[in-house]
């Protein structure tokens, strides 16, 4: 049942990414804190536990009995294992999706991303992310996710927007136009990596520039407005909040426009900033 303390804008916009770095959770610990931001006032907000395909027989093992636990399978063993995988999970894990990279970077996409299509066909109640490089092939690459998409395919598309590396980090004008591609296709994505803040900042450690969350709802609402790609990057560059506070709020009782949302490996970061920002009430009504 809905509390309504979560707008409709950011309900499930956060999946529980706890044991992937850079948190790195241990399974014990990401399942119980699974449990508790799943029997909090924010729980709206939280998207399934993603696991990778090899935790998968340990995250059973650390379930009660009659525990059902909504997951998220992450492809670690390739697609190519996914078959494999999705059928020796415990049924008390109810994957629902699944995401998986079809290619290296500088590697042709298409090969993989035919395979993957080829799982989804046995499995009609699946949806899968495929995660596409920003690199050579791209473009076709989303031809053919949105030509399945359009036969009925459960299928959509995710880009990594952060790691390691400087280099994992797309510029703002990469970035626009991925989002701008895909609106032209109609096709919904995921992003995933350097978001667990609202607002673009440096990392003072790393030195890595990270892309803010509401940067790329509000750019995202505004490409499928029509904005063209030079617009929708001067939004992901904003590093001030005040130009992103307004329109989010204006989209705050939607769904959210075209982008699905992320996976971060804490929860509470997403939430504070939306709190600190007036877009979220704090659970207090």
């Amino acid at each position: 049942m809905s509390t309504g303390l979560i707008p409709a804008l950011f309900t499930r916009l956060v999946d529980d990414a706890a044991v992937f770095p850079p948190g790195s959770a241990p399974l014990p610990e990401a399942i119980i804190g699974h449990r508790e931001h799943r029997a909090a006032w924010y729980a709206e907000l939280v998207g399934p536990l993603l696991l990778p395909s090899s935790a998968l027989t340990e995250a059973a093992r650390l379930l009660k009995p009659d525990e059902r636990l909504e997951a998220g399978l992450i492809g670690d063993g390739g697609v190519d294992a996914l078959a494999g995988d999705l059928a020796a999970a415990d049924e008390r894990l109810e994957i629902g999706q699944v995401e998986v990279a079809v290619a290296k970077r500088g590697e042709d996409p298409e090969p993989g991303l035919r395979r993957l299509l080829a799982v989804l066909a046995e499995r009609p109640s699946l949806t899968a992310y495929a995660e596409i490089p920003l690199t050579w092939g791209l473009l076709a690459a989303l031809d053919t996710v949105a030509e399945a998409r359009a036969a009925g395919v459960a299928v959509a598309a995710k880009f990594r927007t952060g790691g390691l590396a400087a280099e994992l980090f797309p510029t703002p004008v990469e970035l626009a136009a991925v989002i701008c591609a895909c609106r032209d296709r109609e096709l919904p994505f995921k992003l995933t990596a350097g978001l667990h803040n609202a607002i673009r900042h440096t990392d003072p450690e790393t030195g890595f520039v990270h892309h803010g969350f509401l940067n790329v709802l509000v750019g995202t609402a505004a490409a499928v407005d029509g904005a063209e790609v030079a617009d929708v990057a001067e939004l992901l560059a904003a590093t001030d909040p005040v130009p992103l506070i307004e329109p989010a709020r204006a989209l705050r009782d939607g769904p959210r426009p075209l982008w699905i949302g992320f996976g971060s490996c804490s929860v509470v970061e997403p939430l504070t900033d939306l709190i600190r920002l007036g877009l979220v009430n704090g659970g207090f009504s």
